[in-house]
């Protein structure tokens, strides 16, 4: 998310929906329709996958209390879910403690395969869909919203099945320790938007708006996991993973830096304890000659200067370099870099490493009702089951993950193009003025 992006997303909870007439809702609508069949993107479920989803999101309550005795039961550990204001499904959630010699870090994700496996109708129209896709104030979703949005939100206040990834780091260098992965039923005590996570780290009294019990440490927590996630960050650009966005808010640094912690712990546990074929996320490193384009073009940018120490490590310049520019410069310096950077892809194999994460192995864990790679490690994780047509698999989320970011790109350029801000339009919605 750009600065611009954060600057439109955090003013958007005081605004209302962008107001169009009917004529402009028509030609937005066809623009659209042309769009998905342009990158067969298919906007409705078949009705067996609408039926399967309708039945197991049947007695929720009664489903959740069968699991318990196969599950560990988290419901009173202190967890909370940060999210975009306009997120339509909550599929990770966190929790944290501090003890004598180490940090316990939970991290919660939605138990997708619970519902919807191999077995399933809901399964199969997943693998086809790949991920869903987020227009600006359109989704088109990989599951059933009635299963998405429903049962396998990890809303607040009420029972959920999980995922969970826990994990001992070290208190001096945030190193794991241990990692266990296993099934469990949570609860979360709050849902907070980014603005929110914010609020309550200058103003601790203002996490009690969100929770039914106001003992819940949240705020105390919330200020916890910012402390870790921010040297997590700091050791992260340390080791010379790139970070193009050097100002992200404390915010989006938790969830991200926790993603990224559990997703790894996840990957290690399936290759080097395992040693299992799964959908592993590869990003290529550029070549030295387009680093050093890259790093050329930076360095002519006007008030812009690469420090003299880091040219043979580019990404450690590009994260120093950033750091220091001007805001103006910073979408021209992303862009250089974007440019010469090879698009990373899912593929059974992990060695090639992820070169902008400077992680050797790496994979998705935490998103499983927004990608199919998520979902498919998931299964792996619980099963060990390994998939013959595996390789294909990743291909092919790859080729849908590309077709999304394409469709993506062109629907904001339209709405460009036609007068209207593509990030007001994600942020507050459409509203159609009758003519």
């Amino acid at each position: 998310m750009t600065d611009s992006e954060q600057a439109a997303a955090g003013t958007a909870e005081g605004q209302g929906p962008v107001e169009i007439d009917e004529e402009m809702a028509r030609h937005i609508e066809n623009k659209r329709d042309e769009l998905l069949e342009k990158f067969e993107i298919p906007d409705e479920f078949p009705p067996e996958v609408m039926a399967e989803a309708e039945e197991r999101s049947q007695n929720i309550d009664q489903q959740i209390e069968d699991e318990l005795d196969e599950r560990e039961d988290l419901r009173e550990l202190t967890t909370w879910t940060t999210d975009p204001i306009d997120a339509q499904d909550f599929d990770d959630a966190i929790s944290i403690e501090e003890r004598d010699d180490e940090y316990v870090l939970w991290v919660h994700i939605a138990d997708v395969t619970h519902y919807v496996n191999p077995e399933t109708a809901m399964w199969e129209n997943a693998l086809t869909r790949g991920n869903t896709v987020y227009l600006p104030g359109y989704t088109i979703h990989m599951l059933p919203p009635v299963l998405a949005e429903t049962v396998c939100s990890l809303v607040p206040h009420e029972d959920r099945l999980a995922h969970t990834v826990e994990m001992h780091l070290n208190k001096e260098h945030l190193s794991y320790e241990t990692i266990d992965i296993y099934k469990s039923v949570i609860r979360s005590d709050a849902r907070l938007t980014y603005s929110d996570c914010e609020n309550i780290l200058d103003d601790p009294d203002a996490a009690g708006e969100f929770l039914e019990d106001p003992t819940v440490d949240l705020a105390e927590k919330n200020n916890l996991v910012w402390e870790v996630a921010d040297r997590m960050h700091e050791q992260r650009k340390e080791d010379g993973s790139l970070v193009l966005n050097p100002r992200r808010d404390r915010a989006h640094t938790i969830i991200e830096e926790c993603m990224l912690k559990a997703n790894k712990a996840v990957t290690h546990e399936l290759m080097w304890d395992r040693g299992v074929e799964a959908m592993y996320r590869v990003h290529p490193q550029p070549t030295p000659d387009e680093w050093s384009e890259a790093l050329r073009e930076i360095q002519e940018l006007e008030g812009v200067s690469i420090p003299g120490d880091k040219w043979d490590e580019p990404r450690k310049a590009v994260n120093a370099t950033l750091e220091e520019a001007p805001r103006r410069q910073l979408d021209k310096i992303q862009w250089a870099v974007m440019k010469v950077m090879p698009r990373a892809k899912y593929m059974s194999d992990p060695f090639g490493g992820h070169h902008a994460l400077n992680f050797e192995i790496y994979g998705h864990f935490t998103s499983p009702i927004r990608r199919l790679s998520d979902l498919i490690n998931h299964w792996i994780v619980y099963t060990n089951e390994i998939f013959d047509e595996l390789p294909s698999m990743c291909d092919h989320a790859s080729d849908r993950q590309k077709a999304a970011e394409t469709c993506e790109r062109e629907y904001r350029k339209f709405l460009e193009e036609v007068g209207l801000s593509p990030d007001a339009v994600n942020n507050r919605g459409i509203e159609v003025i009758e003519e």
